[in-house]
């Protein structure tokens, strides 16, 4: 049983990879230096074990680059998804880390070797912190993780005629359903800021009475 178990797993493994482009994502895996992959792998491990919200693939690739690596946030993100997905199969099939190793199979010959031991070393450690129902149970909905705002005042408008008008700029750093933590940005009129405010303090009205 657990042997045509371990061969499912291999099997599902292989398709997925295969569907994430693995052989290309390698060329950049290379690229990376140990220390920064295996922080990568530990903000994954946190993520998939409910101790941080999200992986934020933007910080890291920006000390990365600052590193004088040429790597784009998009690639490490694809990265982190398929190093995401490894981990979360393996926690759900209880693989050992022997068994995750060997069931990546053909493609551990394309990683490399560096990442190879990475992957061996974090899950060798972290691996049984992540129970199958966690693993199984990862938010299918993007999660809050925190909020910017300023004051400015418009110098040039499109769609007003009146320059120096105040408004509110917000950032949003949210997670998504994979993890990755991305920023969202946007202004607000004083009135609008004003609504905002009214439906947060409505919101807050609410949750006093739960």
């Amino acid at each position: 049983m657990r042997g045509a178990m371990a061969g499912g797993t291999a099997a599902v493994l292989g398709r997925v990879l295969e569907a994430l482009d693995v052989g290309g994502a390698a060329d950049k895996i290379n690229l990376i230096p140990q220390d920064f992959f295996a922080e990568l792998c530990e903000q994954i491990i946190q993520h998939l074990n409910h101790k941080i919200l999200g992986v934020n693939t933007a910080e890291l690739c920006q000390r990365i680059q600052t590193s004088g690596i040429e790597i784009n946030v998009g690639d490490l993100a694809k990265i982190a998804n398929i190093i995401s997905f490894l981990f979360s199969t393996a926690a759900r099939n209880h693989l050992s880390t022997e068994e995750l190793i060997a069931s990546l199979g053909n493609t551990v010959s394309v990683l490399p070797k560096h990442a190879v031991q990475v992957i061996r070393h974090v899950w060798n450690e972290r691996g049984k912190s992540i129970s199958a129902e966690d693993a199984r149970n990862m938010a299918t909905v993007g999660q809050f993780v925190d909020i910017k705002w300023k004051l400015g005042v418009a110098m040039s408008s499109d769609t007003c005629r009146s320059l120096k008008y105040p408004y509110v700029a917000v950032t949003l750093k949210v997670a998504d359903a994979s993890g990755q933590i991305t920023d969202k940005s946007f202004e607000m009129t004083i009135p609008q800021f004003k609504n905002f405010f009214k439906q947060f303090k409505e919101m807050a009205a609410v949750l006093e009475t739960v």
